[in-house]
């Protein structure tokens, strides 16, 4: 029988010694997240305005408004899909070091990934402002808008990147290192048109990787840096992948 491109990055995984996974919003979209951009996009029906710093600093209730209903009252009742928990499992497996994601959803960490390198920062920590206090999504109030610290008065934020912020340091330098690492990467559910997060695999081509991409559509990878192209859902994908790892 002819190997399929799915035999194919199920062989190299075998062989990897180092396998990083790379995810962005695609693989949430299963578990009911849309994602930002798009005609199906959040920022289709909300003003993106209310995720900048300084626009949050100087308007924290209108904000914390729209912030509560995306990320707390929506994205909080989501729960892994098929495609995390097929991750979780590769990591299990031995299959998988870690996984960087542009998510701020916790969702890889609920499925059961232990290494998450979180290029954005995640929606259930949340940080004090002024004295750098930090919060779980469960200590908050949502129903006292805007958010306070309990021990200052401070304003609370979300503790993910906003408009006109850096990437967390930490995060920055711990996917680098496991982009340079890799000798397996793989791309799942993004199109690559965020910076600097969408440099990322190609760091990690250009350090020697073979890229396993797993995408619905073709992305700003599939002819660039990609080497084995998985058309389809994450969630249909990743699951048939683990069986295929199984075998012998």
């Amino acid at each position: 029988m002819p190997e399929t491109s799915l035999d194919k990055a199920a062989e190299l995984l075998k062989k990897s010694s180092y396998t990083t996974a790379f995810t962005g919003a695609g693989i949430s979209v299963e578990s009911g997240i849309p994602p930002f951009r798009g005609p199906e996009g959040l920022w289709s029906r909300y003003n993106p305005i209310v995720l900048d710093i300084d626009y949050f600093k100087t308007n924290p209730l209108e904000s914390w408004k729209v912030i509560k209903e995306i990320f707390y009252d929506f994205f909080g009742k989501a729960k892994p899909n098929k495609g995390h928990i097929a991750l979780a499992q590769m990591e299990q497996m031995g299959y998988l070091k870690n996984v960087i994601t542009q998510n701020i959803d916790n969702l890889h960490q609920e499925a059961g990934n232990t290494t998450v390198y979180e290029f954005h920062g995640n929606s259930h920590s949340l940080v004090c402002m002024n004295c750098g206090k930090h919060f779980t999504m469960q200590e908050i109030d949502f129903n006292k808008l805007p958010v306070r610290c309990d021990n200052c008065n401070g304003l609370v934020k979300p503790d993910f990147i906003f408009f006109g912020e850096g990437i967390p340091p930490a995060a920055y330098e711990a996917s680098l290192e496991a982009a340079r690492k890799a000798d397996v990467f793989l791309v799942i559910g993004t199109t690559g048109e965020i910076m600097p997060a969408s440099q990322i695999p190609v760091i990690a081509k250009q350090s020697g990787a073979k890229i396993i991409e797993v995408n619905t559509e073709p992305s700003n990878y599939t002819h660039s840096v990609t080497d084995i192209f998985l058309q389809g859902k994450a969630g249909s994908v990743l699951p048939e992948l683990v069986e295929k790892l199984k075998e012998e």
